[in-house]
């Protein structure tokens, strides 16, 4: 049987991360996602696809309403049987709203349950520059055990595509989450 696993896709640039992580995990986990509104726009902005694309691409995918909050991805006692949960891309104001345990939606109150509940947390964030506001959120959601992470491609993997560049990111995130996989060469000295 397949582990779960919680992808959210928030409004920032960088849909392409929260789409090939949901490819690679796809193949191994039974993936619930979660994609808010502004999440969606900029999906179908920077990559054309819809919700509609995606259940027909993956049919196992459990697609849940931003909007319900009574999902067992808002219950501890459901969300700690979970491999993790991973929000890509993470915009800044749900960095906010996670760091000030504000719950808005049910990305929020997910990331806040595996806080809580000590469930492995990644946050890739995907804005520049940083203000001294993200900097704090940052701060306080990595001493609340959350894994902070930059989409920062690394360039000694000699990358030769964007494909390359969004695996690297994609690689590190797993790397993060204690999954195998084979989406960059690894640095040899």
């Amino acid at each position: 049987m397949k582990e779960d696993i919680l992808l959210c896709i928030t409004g920032a640039s960088g849909s392409i991360y929260g789409y090939r992580l949901l490819e690679v995990l796809y193949e191994s986990f039974h993936v619930h996602l979660v994609i808010s509104p502004s999440g969606s726009l900029v999906m179908k902005e920077e990559l054309g696809l819809g919700r509609e694309d995606l259940l027909k691409r993956f049919p196992r995918l459990h697609l849940i309403p931003h909007s319900k909050v009574d999902s067992e991805v808002a219950s501890g006692s459901r969300l700690i049987n979970y491999r993790g949960v991973i929000v890509a891309p993470c915009s800044m104001s749900t960095l906010a709203c996670i760091a000030n345990g504000i719950n808005q939606n049910l990305i929020h109150r997910s990331c806040e349950v595996a806080l809580k509940e000590r469930v492995p947390l990644v946050l890739l964030l995907r804005e520049m520059p940083y203000s001294i506001i993200h900097i704090e959120n940052m701060l306080k959601v990595a001493k609340a055990g959350a894994v902070v992470m930059s989409a920062s491609p690394g360039f000694y993997h000699k990358p030769k595509s964007l494909q390359e560049l969004v695996d690297f990111v994609v690689g590190k995130v797993l790397d993060s989450l204690g999954i195998d996989h084979h989406l960059y060469q690894r640095w040899k000295a």
